[in-house]
């Protein structure tokens, strides 16, 4: 099943759920915003993920990427402040991010698969410019866009790259978690 076969049955699968779940008292959230904001973030990078794919792919200048993800579907559901903060980030720092990632694979850049590429660049960007974020978020938002858009065992891979990045940059902030 191919990533677009998968995003086209998640509304099938949902209502599915939806179905089953009738009839059964069902309690709402304590704390909607947040989860709210969580969604709105996972767009946002969504969309990150597809533009800074696009910009590996065709090279594009930023402000025809931005110009291109204002007309994705999934644009008015994203997050549109940190979507432009997260895209701005990854492209000013490729570069580092590039060269920080290169100790962390076990292949040169150019034979990874651009999309896992992609979300490794997104990912690591959060994990080293942006501490806001938990590294234990950063690492699992990046194996959930492997999942989606990513190949079989995508996630596998993008998973152990970022637990090795996080020890890396965030050593402290992984050694309070795991003592």
């Amino acid at each position: 099943m191919t990533a677009k076969e998968l995003i086209d049955a998640k509304p099938q699968v949902t209502s599915l759920v939806a179905s089953k779940c009738e009839g059964k008292k069902t309690v709402a959230p304590k704390n909607t915003a947040k989860k709210n904001t969580g969604k709105n973030r996972r767009k946002s990078r969504e969309l990150v993920l597809k533009a800074v794919y696009r910009g590996m792919l065709n090279e594009s200048d930023l402000a025809s990427v931005y110009r291109d993800m204002a007309e994705d579907p999934d644009y008015n559901k994203a997050d549109e402040s940190y979507f432009k903060s997260l895209l701005e980030s990854v492209t000013s720092h490729v570069t580092e991010l590039d060269e920080k990632m290169k100790n962390f694979i076990d292949r040169n850049l150019a034979e990874l698969s651009p999309v896992e590429h992609a979300i490794l660049r997104i990912s690591g960007c959060e994990l080293m410019f942006d501490m806001s974020i938990p590294y234990r978020v950063v690492i699992n938002e990046g194996v959930e866009l492997a999942k989606i858009y990513g190949g079989t065992d995508g996630h596998k891979y993008i998973n152990g790259v970022l637990d090795k990045l996080a020890a890396d940059v965030r050593a402290a902030e992984v050694k309070n978690i795991k003592n």
